[in-house]
């Protein structure tokens, strides 16, 4: 989502066209992201405001992608979560229970409001036996007076106290991919994955098997692609050059 078709909530050149086309052609898509924060409702009233008309069951969130996959894991099971409502609501809606009492899992996920006895809390549940999971791992996130600490940076404090390192189930775990292919009944030798980032979406959507390519209107630059052993399928300057075209 965000450097690829939203940058500093504005729509790209050719987001919005693209999604349109999409639409229009009845074209299988799915809108990632490793922000657990928000619901895809919020998330799709927050593209709206950028110029972006993405239905809410047109997003998939790492928040989405951890409760579908706790579901399979343990059905009806329990949590302990931090984070906010994207990941306590997509957990209800799997089936789950949230506890502070002897809970199946511990979940941290994305928040602007850590507290330190909600984390004090984690680690005992955690020494106790629950299992830790996170939604994602990255360890900062932007704002507008500089970079924060984000859910990477919680993971490896509780992993420091507890000595347990969490299954993290966001990018660039590819199963965020595979669970999104199942959301809309795609197979990976027929699907696309367009990222900004060389270190989560590309080697990601390649380890899933999909078709990647990474576009310039985010993090990754041409400069930085050699840096990493793997190249994506294809490099575009921003999702403007697939509109009236397709991905590959």
């Amino acid at each position: 989502m965000d450097g690829v078709l939203v940058h500093e909530n504005h729509a790209l050149p050719g987001a919005s066209e693209l999604i349109q086309q999409w639409l229009a052609n009845g074209t299988e898509f799915l809108v990632l992201t490793n922000n657990s924060i928000y619901t895809p409702r919020d998330l799709a009233a927050r593209l709206r405001a950028s110029g972006l008309d993405v239905p809410e069951e047109r997003i998939w969130t790492s928040a989405n992608a951890t409760a579908e996959f706790l579901r399979q894991q343990k059905p009806d099971g329990t949590a302990f979560v931090i984070g906010e409502a994207g990941t306590i609501t997509a957990l209800h809606e799997a089936g789950f229970t949230m506890t502070d009492h002897d809970p199946d899992f511990v979940v941290v996920g994305e928040t602007r409001t850590y507290s330190f006895e909600a984390i004090t809390q984690a680690i005992r549940l955690i020494a106790a036996g629950a299992r830790f999971i996170s939604t994602n791992p990255d360890a900062t996130g932007p704002s507008r007076d500089g970079i924060m600490p984000a859910t990477g940076a919680i993971n490896a404090l509780i992993t420091k106290a507890t000595g347990r390192e969490p299954y993290i189930v966001g990018k660039p775990n590819p199963m965020m991919f595979r669970s999104a292919l199942n959301q809309i009944g795609a197979h990976s030798e027929v699907t696309g994955m367009i990222g900004d980032r060389m270190d989560t979406d590309i080697v990601a959507g390649m380890e899933a098997g999909l078709h990647t390519v990474l576009v310039m209107t985010g993090i990754s630059s041409r400069s930085s692609i050699v840096q990493y052993p793997f190249r994506p399928n294809e490099i575009l300057e921003g999702v403007h050059e697939l509109v009236n075209g397709d991905v590959g």
